[in-house]
């Protein structure tokens, strides 16, 4: 049988789409959409747009999101008129705005030349003889290095720094390289010679660290889960263990240089000295590095990172299955009928794939 072309019957075309709640792309079928929250790791631990509640991967593509060249309208004008620069938080007015400034945008640190030490020699507070560090919070390093080997290119430790939270210098000192330095790198390091003279032996110098981090607690017990050992701060940690020689729990590492949110959108490791700029607000690193003021800025990267007030990752019940719930501890996916569950519900139940800074306040909590 045939239509003449004017009466063919036109086949409606589907309109459904399935929108994923968190990034807002949209699939044709519900199983791609699962798919794409399987493997996005979306959760509420994301860096989230203010204005449209949009996740991003990072702080970076967030940055994008509203205040880029290809920003969306109504969130970039919202953004530039209550937004902040640094943290990208939306405030709910201007004079709020300019309240939040005040506590977000910091001052540079002063040198380390001006900086008292906190501990004395044997690494005892001079105060009342006890650790003024409280159990279970962080410590910051920064390692200055020096050339060795004939080509200058091997790194060695020259000069190491240890910061509490409150910022207080509690560990400083040269550090006398196991090999000769063939480049004093006198332009980053501001370090000759003369430096190195009278420099504490590496050995020394890891065993004083390592007893500052372990905090009194058992070598079996910080690499189980911790125990009162200490959170150990810094940008590109395991280049910073490397040049000393020293191995601590990768569970205990806090790495401004691999933290997700943090990194560029490719997910390659900003600097230092751009993170500190964009997120703090001043600069760093102008002439040679002062460790002192490198490890107090990592340190308030990290600390800012922590503040964040994400929702508790809880106990999740599917509206229109009730007796399926699951804990944080278990795989959501394999005990949930993802057919039946909406956009929302997907995102309640995806996890991050890294863990949030801010579990560190709440693991403390619980201690």
């Amino acid at each position: 049988m045939e239509f003449e072309p004017s009466k063919v019957p036109i086949q409606p075309l589907s309109t459904i789409r399935h929108k994923c709640s968190a990034c807002f792309k949209q699939y044709k079928k519900k199983e791609h959409l699962i798919e794409h929250i399987k493997a996005s790791y979306h959760s509420v631990h994301d860096p989230k747009c203010g204005v449209c509640n949009k996740h991003c991967k990072s702080f970076e593509s967030l940055r994008e999101h509203v205040a880029g060249p290809l920003s969306k309208v109504n969130c970039s004008s919202i953004f530039a008129e209550r937004g902040c620069i640094l943290c990208l938080k939306i405030c709910s007015s201007v004079d709020s705005l300019d309240e939040h400034k005040e506590i977000c945008h910091l001052t540079t640190p002063r040198p380390i030349d001006t900086i008292e030490m906190l501990y004395s020699e044997d690494g005892v507070d001079k105060s009342n003889g006890l650790s003024s560090i409280r159990s279970r919070e962080a410590v910051a390093i920064d390692c200055e290095m020096v050339g060795g080997g004939s080509d200058c290119s091997l790194d060695l430790c020259a000069r190491v720094c240890l910061v509490d939270e409150d910022e207080k210098l509690i560990f400083h000192t040269f550090v006398l390289p196991q090999i000769p330095v063939t480049d004093y790198r006198y332009e980053i390091t501001g370090m000759t010679e003369v430096n190195l003279r009278d420099a504490m032996p590496l050995n020394e110098v890891r065993e004083r660290i390592l007893q500052i981090l372990h905090n009194g607690e058992s070598i079996s017990r910080v690499r189980l889960d911790g125990g009162r050992a200490k959170l150990l701060v810094g940008h590109n940690l395991e280049k910073h263990l490397d040049c000393l020689k020293m191995n601590y729990p990768d569970h205990l590492w806090r790495d401004t240089a691999t933290y997700r949110p943090l990194m560029k959108t490719n997910f390659v490791s900003h600097s230092l000295k751009y993170l500190t700029k964009t997120y703090l607000g001043y600069d760093i690193q102008v002439g040679s590095h002062d460790p002192y003021q490198d490890s107090v800025s990592v340190m308030r990267l990290y600390k800012k990172i922590r503040s964040q007030d994400h929702p508790m990752e809880g106990t999740i019940r599917a509206s229109n299955s009730p007796a399926l719930s699951f804990s944080s501890s278990s795989d959501p996916w394999k005990s949930m009928a993802h057919e039946n569950m909406t956009p929302k519900e997907l995102l309640e139940i995806s996890r991050s794939n890294y863990k949030c800074w801010c579990l560190d306040s709440r693991d403390a909590a619980q201690r």
